[in-house]
């Protein structure tokens, strides 16, 4: 192939890409694309392999197909796509944002909760289990520290110690990489934080 052939390849494929992700974008919705929800290159992290990074591996779903009325919000964890659904409770608002989900099925728990509080710059403090698998974990990281784990907003469930929060280490979005939670890019938790109200309902599907 030459490089001009090479060159209109390349364009072509470039100019298809932006097309989808155009065609797939509505308003209120944020979707996943390059630059923003997925860095270009990054280390392997705990082995775990991505998702692949395609625009079309999440797909906008209804509230109703989850959720018996929309009340004040709702949160989707869709943990087979590894994507957070949010919609407002205004009717009209939804965001989609690319995260991370439990590393096994064992730490894995499904079915409905709701947010019964929020934090900023959380303080982080390890569980036992935690502990016991990585005895070299600190007893607690306090708010705002880089390496917390739980990045710059966290939002709790009523299911002790699961949450809905942010993360410094971006390797962990797109993989299966955290102890229950649910992790988003600290710039994605920080545009959501602000619209979740307590009593939000969630579903981790």
């Amino acid at each position: 192939m030459s490089d001009f052939t090479k060159s209109r390849f390349t364009l072509s494929r470039r100019a298809l890409m932006s097309g989808a992700a155009a065609t797939l974008a509505t308003p209120g919705l944020l979707r996943a694309q390059s630059g923003d929800a997925f860095p270009a290159s990054e280390p392997a992290i705990r082995e775990k392999i991505p998702v692949q990074r395609n625009v079309s591996s999440f797909q906008q779903q209804r509230w109703q197909d989850h959720f018996e009325t929309l009340g004040v919000g709702c949160l989707l964890a869709d943990i087979e796509s590894r994507a957070l659904h949010y919609w407002g409770g205004d009717g009209e608002s939804y965001f989609l944002f690319p995260s991370s989900v439990p590393m096994s099925e064992e730490l894995t728990r499904r079915g409905y909760s709701k947010i019964v509080r929020k934090r900023e710059e959380p303080s982080w403090t390890p569980t036992a289990n935690m502990r016991e698998r990585d005895p070299t974990l600190p007893r607690r990281i306090e708010g705002g520290v880089p390496g917390n784990p739980l990045g710059t907003r966290a939002m709790y469930l009523d299911w002790p110690a699961y949450l809905v929060h942010g993360t410094h280490d971006t390797r962990k979005i797109g993989r299966q990489s955290s102890s229950g939670c649910i992790g988003l890019y600290n710039q994605h938790v920080e545009k959501l934080y602000p619209m979740v109200k307590i009593g939000t309902q969630v579903r981790l599907l």
